[in-house]
């Protein structure tokens, strides 16, 4: 099992990146749908990067080009930017500094009632956490990791190129 997982992470890197980045967007959902804990606005943000890079694999795969080091480059600059993010939102949530002040709905049809009965989530206040961290923290940390794989990965390709 173990050479196995390792020759797929050598072989197949954007794959396995946009994978557990598409997992981490799956736990958002579930974390949101099936244990009721609503996104904040910066929540959301964090959620973009992740829809962006599986968008970015599939038009890759589509080509047919997902070993291209140029997809691990793109990916890389995605999952920076989520990192970036996410610390930003970890800092909101722990007073480091103040976030952004506006208030953000879901989509969809608005009417009184749906805007008196929306939670209003406030983007510095933690929901969960677990030993300590924070769903941004989490994701902060899955967001470097990914980054520094992705990383890992194209200058690996490149010095082999």
């Amino acid at each position: 099992m173990k050479k196995t997982l390792v020759t797929f992470l050598t072989d197949q890197p954007a794959l396995a990146a946009t994978g557990a980045g598409l997992l981490t967007l799956l736990a958002a959902f579930i974390s949101e749908y099936g244990f009721g804990y609503h996104p904040c606005e910066m929540c959301w943000w964090q959620r973009y990067p992740y829809m962006v890079a599986g968008s970015l694999f599939l038009a890759f795969a589509s080509t047919g080009k997902t070993q291209h080091k140029s997809l691990l480059l793109l990916l890389m600059l995605i999952f920076m930017v989520n990192t970036s993010l996410a610390f930003f939102h970890v800092g909101v949530e722990e007073k480091w500094w103040e976030g952004i002040t506006t208030c953000a709905g879901s989509a969809g049809q608005i009417t009184l009632e749906s805007i008196q009965n929306a939670p209003l989530i406030r983007c510095d206040e933690i929901q969960f956490s677990l030993l300590g961290i924070s769903m941004a923290g989490y994701n902060f940390l899955i967001a470097l990791s990914l980054t520094v794989f992705c990383g890992h990965s194209f200058l690996r390709r490149h010095r082999h190129d």
